[in-house]
């Protein structure tokens, strides 16, 4: 079969239809998983709600230790995760990670004091380390950069809908307070650790492989899906071995640094609306049960907005604008928090616009980057680098709403401000890093002698290719 050949559809099927076979293989599964593990690792914040903290005995800070320690082994593991994931597939690697972590979370269920749930939360974030990065490395084998952003957008708004299902679980697991003799906060845990240990056992058999390595595919499917992906990003090369120096290589790219600070300066705000949002909301004088409900609505809102800019961004055929736009919604939400506080319902209002600018802008900024990234052994290192780079603000985070600035957390809120505004800076910058490159190889000739082993080693830096922002 020639390359025009293989981009022929197969008999029997439309490129449309075979998309669709793709979403359903792909799409809902990773959200699956991911919903599942952003709602172990945040979990915690509606368990303290409560009662955590009064049955363990925390005292000063150390709830804002025992969240930040998450985040250690989370950093440091997430590129060997992606390179383990690319050696063992997907579907081993990402399923095996998914059972550790529920275990963990069923773990800290029963925990007894404040060394207990250190100890947790570290292997906690060893666990999780790969399951984002691994499930955006993953989605970007799949998809067309015209047609990825939906499916970025809907994959990444299940955290928001773990957000919004925490609440709803908690609100009700609540009230099994005293069962077996277990406090409520500690049911959170063991019940929705084992949910994610059973699924993981499901999802050995059914999480999606690279296209290549995909049994869901006739031959001729996946043949034209490879092909289909080469047309426009250039060659894979997923059977290609990474070594330290092909690591060492993607970071000699100065927009692989931009990506990360884009990312970084969104997670300080986006972590700390995860983890103290309910602490928030309880300071508005509702009930536990009450803080749990009211949690709910501002991460139903950011998934109707996320899923909105990504139909309009797939469909304009452009990215960082719509996170810039994203972006200061949320400045307008933390500006509310920062100078209002005699007007419940504003300040309510204003969780909703925090909520919706972050967890719109996010996706966005992952997929726009990750989609840029040409070959496999770039977008591995380039998509973990991203996320473990970013997440090095969930450790600001966590110390920005401290129990002394209670309830009106000055410091915290002007801490997301500047980092959202560097967020900002850094989407501009990439910005036009990505059209002065794409200019000058306008401007010079494409046929410079390269042969397709040399383009599939340079990825995105092969003259031929053109970035999307």
């Amino acid at each position: 079969m020639s390359y025009d050949d293989a981009l022929v559809c197969p008999p029997h099927t439309t490129e449309r239809k075979l998309v669709s076979k793709i979403d359903f293989h792909v799409v809902p599964f990773l959200c699956i998983l991911y919903l599942l593990a952003f709602l172990d690792r945040v979990n915690i914040a509606n368990a303290n709600v409560a009662g955590m903290s009064e049955d363990l005995h925390l005292e000063g800070d150390e709830y804002n230790t025992a969240l930040v320690i998450f985040f250690v082994p989370y950093i440091l593991f997430e590129i060997p995760s992606n390179i383990l994931l690319k050696k063992f597939k997907p579907h081993v690697w990402l399923s095996g990670c998914m059972f550790l972590f529920g275990l963990t979370t069923t773990l800290q269920g029963v925990v007894q004091n404040y060394s207990g749930l250190l100890a947790t939360r570290f292997f906690l974030g060893l666990f999780e380390a790969g399951m984002f990065p691994g499930c955006f490395y993953l989605l970007g084998t799949w998809y067309l950069r015209t047609e990825a952003q939906r499916r970025y957008s809907f994959f990444f708004s299940s955290t928001t809908l773990a957000g919004a299902f925490a609440g709803l679980l908690a609100a009700a697991i609540g009230k099994m307070d005293g069962i077996a003799g277990y406090q409520g906060w500690r049911w959170i845990f063991i019940l929705e650790g084992i949910l994610t240990c059973v699924v993981s056992a499901a999802f050995f058999f059914v999480l999606p492989d690279f296209p290549e390595d995909s049994n869901w595919l006739t031959p001729e499917e996946k043949h034209f899906v490879t092909n289909r992906l080469r047309s426009e990003q250039g060659a894979s090369a997923v059977e290609r071995k990474m070594g330290a120096k092909d690591v060492a290589n993607v970071f000699k790219d100065y927009k692989i640094w931009l990506g990360g600070f884009m990312y970084f300066g969104l997670i300080v705000p986006a972590y700390s609306y995860a983890y103290f949002s309910p602490s928030i909301v309880n300071g508005y004088g509702y009930s536990k049960i009450q803080t749990q409900l009211h949690s709910v609505p501002p991460w139903a809102a950011a998934f109707a907005f996320a899923m909105i800019l990504a139909w309009i961004s797939d469909k304009t055929r452009h990215r960082l604008g719509y996170a810039i736009f994203a972006i200061c919604v949320a400045i307008t939400g933390f500006a509310i928090l920062l100078s209002v506080h005699d007007n419940r319902p504003l300040e309510y209002a204003a969780l909703f616009l925090v909520a919706m600018g972050c967890y719109s802008a996010m996706p966005i900024i992952v997929c726009c980057f990750n989609m840029n990234l040409g070959g496999h052994h770039r977008r591995s290192v380039g998509s973990a680098w991203q996320v473990a780079f970013g997440n090095i603000g969930g450790i600001i985070a966590v110390f920005s709403f401290l129990k002394k600035d209670a309830p009106l957390y000055k410091p915290g809120y002007s801490i997301c401000i500047a980092f959202t505004c560097l967020s900002i800076v850094s989407c501009i910058a990439y910005y036009f890093a990505c059209i002065s490159q794409n200019r000058q190889r306008d401007k010079t000739a494409t046929d410079v002698g390269l042969t397709e082993y040399e383009k599939t080693e340079m990825g995105d830096l092969n003259p031929e290719y053109r970035y999307l922002v």
